[in-house]
C-alpha cells in the first residue's frame, strides 16, 4: 500500500470510530497536500460532520476532527498546544530561522506530524504541536543551533500570534489564480505557474492545481514560502483593460 492509501485508511477508521461511539476523533497534524489527497474520499465519509485546523489563521498544516457541536451536543476542542520558544540572551542569539528550530526539535525524536507550523516573530518560534508533546518540548528543548533557549506554553490569543493584513492594489489582465499570484509575488507567469506544478499552491485551504481558477471576494490563497493573501474585491479598469484588484497580505 502506498502512504497515501494507508492514509486514508486511517482517516476511514477515526470518522467510523467518531459515527459509532458518538466521540470526537483527530488526527496528527496533516500537510496541506495530505488534506488535499483526502478531498478524493470526502463523500465517503459524508456521514459525520469533517472539518479542520492548526491552532492558527495562518497555519497550513492542520488537524483534522471529526463530529460537530450538533451531532454530539457539546464541543471538542483541538489537542492542540503553543509553545513559545525564545532565546536566554538576545544579544548573544545566532540568527534563528525556520529550519533551525524544526531540526532542534527532529533531534528530540519528535515526529512531523506531532508538529503544526512554527511562526517565527524576529528570533522567537511559536511552536504548534500536539497538546501531548508540549511539556516534553517544553522540559528538553534547551538550544536551538548554538543558542540556549527558554520553552513556555502560551495561548492562542496573544498578540504576537494576531495576523497583521497589509493592503496591496494592482492590475490584472483577469482574475485568473495564477494572473494574480503573479502580480502578487512580481514573478513571471511561468513561475507562477511552476507553484502549481509543484503543489505549492492552496485555495481557501486546499492545495489545488488549478491555475486558471477565477478568484472572487473573500477567496483565501497561499504560496508555501511566499506568504498568505485574502483576495478582498475588485475596482475599475485601466485605460488598457486591465483590472485593479484589491488584496490583503498576511504578515
Amino acid at each position: 500500500m502506498t502512504e497515501e492509501q494507508i492514509l486514508i485508511g486511517r482517516i476511514c477508521d477515526l470518522a467510523k470510530r467518531s459515527y459509532t461511539q458518538n466521540i470526537y476523533t483527530y488526527t496528527n497534524f496533516l500537510s496541506p497536500s495530505e488534506l488535499t489527497s483526502l478531498e478524493n474520499v470526502r463523500k465517503d465519509i459524508s456521514y459525520i460532520h469533517m472539518e479542520s485546523f492548526g491552532g492558527n489563521e495562518l497555519c497550513e498544516r492542520q488537524i483534522i476532527r471529526f463530529g460537530s457541536l450538533e451531532e454530539f451536543g457539546y464541543e471538542g476542542e483541538y489537542p492542540i498546544a503553543i509553545v513559545k520558544v525564545s532565546p536566554l540572551l538576545v544579544k548573544f542569539s545566532d540568527d534563528l530561522n525556520h529550519r533551525d528550530f524544526l531540526g532542534a526539535l527532529m533531534n528530540l525524536g519528535i515526529a512531523r506530524d506531532t508538529l503544526g507550523d512554527i511562526l517565527l516573530k524576529e528570533n522567537t518560534a511559536y511552536i504548534f504541536c500536539l497538546s501531548r508533546i508540549s511539556d516534553y518540548i517544553c522540559e528538553e528543548l534547551t538550544k536551538v543551533k548554538h543558542t540556549n533557549v527558554k520553552c513556555e506554553k502560551v495561548s492562542a490569543d496573544i498578540p504576537a500570534l494576531t495576523p497583521t493584513l497589509i493592503d496591496m492594489e494592482f492590475p490584472v489582465s483577469s482574475l485568473r489564480l495564477d494572473n494574480v499570484i503573479a502580480a502578487a509575488l512580481k514573478c513571471s507567469r511561468k513561475e507562477a505557474l511552476s507553484f502549481f506544478e509543484e503543489k505549492k499552491v492552496t485555495l481557501n485551504g486546499h492545495t489545488t492545481g488549478r491555475n486558471s481558477i477565477l478568484l472572487k471576494d473573500g477567496d483565501i490563497f497561499s504560496v508555501r514560502g511566499h506568504g498568505k493573501y485574502i483576495f478582498d474585491h475588485t475596482g475599475g479598469n485601466t485605460r488598457k483593460g486591465k483590472i485593479y484588484v484589491y488584496i490583503k497580505k498576511y504578515v
